[in-house]
Protein backbone atom coordinates (compact mmCIF):
# COMPACT_ATOMS: atom_id res chain seq x y z
CA UNK A 1 0.00 0.00 0.00
CA UNK A 2 2.96 2.25 0.68
CA UNK A 3 3.33 1.64 -3.05
CA UNK A 4 0.33 2.82 -4.27
CA UNK A 5 0.30 5.91 -1.92
CA UNK A 6 3.85 6.74 -3.81
CA UNK A 7 2.20 5.92 -7.08
CA UNK A 8 -1.61 7.59 -6.64
CA UNK A 9 0.35 11.40 -5.34
CA UNK A 10 2.76 11.20 -8.58
CA UNK A 11 -0.66 10.91 -10.38
CA UNK A 12 -2.53 13.77 -8.79
CA UNK A 13 0.92 15.82 -8.94
CA UNK A 14 0.97 14.76 -12.55
CA UNK A 15 -2.78 15.87 -13.17
CA UNK A 16 -1.78 19.50 -11.59
CA UNK A 17 0.88 20.38 -13.17
CA UNK A 18 -1.11 19.67 -16.52
CA UNK A 19 -3.36 22.08 -15.37
CA UNK A 20 -1.05 24.35 -14.44
CA UNK A 21 0.81 24.15 -17.36
CA UNK A 22 -2.21 24.91 -19.65
CA UNK A 23 -3.01 27.77 -17.98
CA UNK A 24 -0.10 29.31 -17.65
CA UNK A 25 -0.26 29.74 -21.48
CA UNK A 26 -3.37 31.64 -21.07
CA UNK A 27 -3.89 35.27 -20.38
CA UNK A 28 -6.48 36.15 -17.70
CA UNK A 29 -8.90 36.80 -20.29
CA UNK A 30 -8.65 33.54 -21.55
CA UNK A 31 -9.19 31.51 -18.15
CA UNK A 32 -12.84 32.80 -18.02
CA UNK A 33 -13.43 32.29 -21.89
CA UNK A 34 -16.73 29.85 -22.21
CA UNK A 35 -17.44 28.60 -26.04
CA UNK A 36 -20.99 28.97 -25.46
CA UNK A 37 -23.41 29.73 -22.18
CA UNK A 38 -23.86 25.41 -21.49
CA UNK A 39 -19.75 25.47 -21.57
CA UNK A 40 -17.53 25.73 -18.62
CA UNK A 41 -14.95 28.18 -18.72
CA UNK A 42 -11.25 26.74 -17.16
CA UNK A 43 -12.03 29.47 -14.16
CA UNK A 44 -15.29 27.38 -13.90
CA UNK A 45 -13.79 24.03 -14.14
CA UNK A 46 -10.99 25.24 -11.59
CA UNK A 47 -14.14 26.03 -9.00
CA UNK A 48 -16.05 22.94 -9.74
CA UNK A 49 -12.65 20.61 -9.15
CA UNK A 50 -11.55 22.69 -5.72
CA UNK A 51 -14.93 22.54 -4.21
CA UNK A 52 -15.32 18.87 -5.06
CA UNK A 53 -11.52 18.29 -3.16
CA UNK A 54 -12.13 20.58 0.14
CA UNK A 55 -15.79 18.38 0.22
CA UNK A 56 -13.77 14.84 -0.41
CA UNK A 57 -10.71 15.86 1.12
CA UNK A 58 -11.40 18.00 4.21
CA UNK A 59 -11.54 15.37 7.40
CA UNK A 60 -11.38 12.77 5.33
CA UNK A 61 -11.55 9.65 7.33
CA UNK A 62 -14.00 10.85 9.72
CA UNK A 63 -16.70 12.78 7.92
CA UNK A 64 -18.91 12.04 4.94
CA UNK A 65 -17.06 13.41 1.50
CA UNK A 66 -20.31 15.63 0.25
CA UNK A 67 -20.12 18.27 2.93
CA UNK A 68 -23.21 20.25 4.39
CA UNK A 69 -21.44 23.35 3.54
CA UNK A 70 -20.71 22.64 -0.27
CA UNK A 71 -22.97 24.48 -2.74
CA UNK A 72 -22.41 21.86 -5.95
CA UNK A 73 -24.47 23.87 -8.11
CA UNK A 74 -22.72 27.38 -7.34
CA UNK A 75 -19.19 25.50 -8.66
CA UNK A 76 -20.90 25.91 -12.33
CA UNK A 77 -20.72 29.90 -11.81
CA UNK A 78 -17.76 31.84 -11.81
CA UNK A 79 -16.39 33.16 -8.46
CA UNK A 80 -13.55 34.70 -9.04
CA UNK A 81 -12.52 38.22 -10.64
CA UNK A 82 -9.10 37.83 -11.12
CA UNK A 83 -6.62 34.61 -12.14
CA UNK A 84 -5.00 35.48 -8.84
CA UNK A 85 -8.13 34.55 -7.02
CA UNK A 86 -8.39 31.37 -9.28
CA UNK A 87 -5.11 30.48 -9.05
CA UNK A 88 -5.07 30.74 -4.58
CA UNK A 89 -8.78 28.59 -4.96
CA UNK A 90 -6.82 26.09 -7.06
CA UNK A 91 -3.79 25.90 -4.57
CA UNK A 92 -6.29 25.59 -1.90
CA UNK A 93 -7.63 22.48 -3.30
CA UNK A 94 -4.55 20.29 -4.17
CA UNK A 95 -3.08 21.22 -0.72
CA UNK A 96 -5.84 19.75 0.66
CA UNK A 97 -5.72 16.67 -1.15
CA UNK A 98 -2.08 16.11 -1.04
CA UNK A 99 -2.23 16.84 3.32
CA UNK A 100 -4.23 13.89 3.38
CA UNK A 101 -2.66 11.36 1.09
CA UNK A 102 0.73 12.28 3.00
CA UNK A 103 -1.17 11.62 6.08
CA UNK A 104 -2.83 8.05 5.11
CA UNK A 105 -1.24 5.02 6.33
CA UNK A 106 -1.35 1.35 5.13
CA UNK A 107 -4.34 0.52 7.84
CA UNK A 108 -6.19 3.33 6.58
CA UNK A 109 -6.71 1.65 2.69
CA UNK A 110 -9.51 -0.78 4.20
CA UNK A 111 -11.36 1.84 6.17
CA UNK A 112 -14.50 2.85 4.81
CA UNK A 113 -15.11 6.64 4.12
CA UNK A 114 -18.32 8.07 2.88
CA UNK A 115 -19.47 9.79 -0.07
CA UNK A 116 -23.29 10.68 0.15
CA UNK A 117 -23.96 7.78 2.64
CA UNK A 118 -21.92 5.76 -0.20
CA UNK A 119 -19.27 3.39 1.63
CA UNK A 120 -15.81 3.05 -0.34
CA UNK A 121 -12.84 1.61 1.06
CA UNK A 122 -10.20 4.49 1.38
CA UNK A 123 -8.53 3.20 -2.19
CA UNK A 124 -11.49 3.35 -4.05
CA UNK A 125 -12.51 6.86 -2.81
CA UNK A 126 -9.00 8.04 -3.67
CA UNK A 127 -9.39 6.02 -7.36
CA UNK A 128 -12.82 7.46 -7.78
CA UNK A 129 -11.07 11.30 -7.72
CA UNK A 130 -8.37 9.63 -9.21
CA UNK A 131 -10.79 9.48 -12.54
CA UNK A 132 -13.07 12.64 -11.85
CA UNK A 133 -9.83 15.49 -11.42
CA UNK A 134 -8.04 13.93 -14.71
CA UNK A 135 -11.68 14.18 -16.26
CA UNK A 136 -11.69 17.72 -15.81
CA UNK A 137 -8.02 18.84 -16.52
CA UNK A 138 -8.14 16.84 -19.82
CA UNK A 139 -11.23 19.66 -20.34
CA UNK A 140 -9.30 22.23 -19.25
CA UNK A 141 -6.40 21.52 -21.60
CA UNK A 142 -8.58 20.75 -24.54
CA UNK A 143 -10.42 24.47 -23.97
CA UNK A 144 -6.35 26.17 -23.57
CA UNK A 145 -5.72 23.76 -26.62
CA UNK A 146 -8.53 25.43 -28.48
CA UNK A 147 -7.82 28.87 -27.48
CA UNK A 148 -4.15 29.04 -28.47
CA UNK A 149 -4.38 27.08 -31.61
CA UNK A 150 -1.08 27.23 -33.59
CA UNK A 151 0.30 28.78 -30.71
CA UNK A 152 -0.33 25.94 -27.96
CA UNK A 153 3.11 24.60 -26.70
CA UNK A 154 2.22 20.38 -26.47
CA UNK A 155 2.05 18.90 -22.70
CA UNK A 156 2.93 15.64 -23.87
CA UNK A 157 5.06 13.93 -26.43
CA UNK A 158 5.26 16.67 -28.95
CA UNK A 159 4.21 15.50 -32.69
CA UNK A 160 6.64 13.85 -34.60
CA UNK A 161 8.81 13.43 -31.67
CA UNK A 162 7.56 9.99 -30.79
CA UNK A 163 10.63 8.30 -31.83
CA UNK A 164 12.95 10.66 -30.28
CA UNK A 165 10.61 9.94 -26.70
CA UNK A 166 11.16 6.41 -27.27
CA UNK A 167 15.16 6.47 -28.52
CA UNK A 168 15.90 8.53 -25.01
CA UNK A 169 13.29 6.10 -22.68
CA UNK A 170 14.83 2.71 -24.27
CA UNK A 171 18.33 4.13 -23.80
CA UNK A 172 17.92 4.12 -20.02
CA UNK A 173 18.38 0.93 -17.82
CA UNK A 174 15.48 -0.84 -16.83
CA UNK A 175 14.11 -0.48 -13.57
CA UNK A 176 11.27 0.14 -11.26
CA UNK A 177 10.43 4.64 -11.66
CA UNK A 178 7.17 6.53 -12.30
CA UNK A 179 6.83 7.55 -15.50
CA UNK A 180 6.67 11.14 -14.19
CA UNK A 181 10.09 11.10 -12.77
CA UNK A 182 11.75 12.01 -15.25
CA UNK A 183 9.45 14.74 -17.28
Amino acid sequence: MESYLSSVKKQFEYYKMLGEKAMEQLDEEQLFWQYNEESNSIAVIVNHITGNMLSRFTDFLTTDGEKPWRNRDAEFINPFSSEDELLYRWKQGWECLIQVLEQLTEPDMERVVYIRNDGHSVVEAINRQLAHYPYHIGQMVFIAKMIKNNEWQTLSIARNKSTDYNSRKFSQDKERRHFTDDL
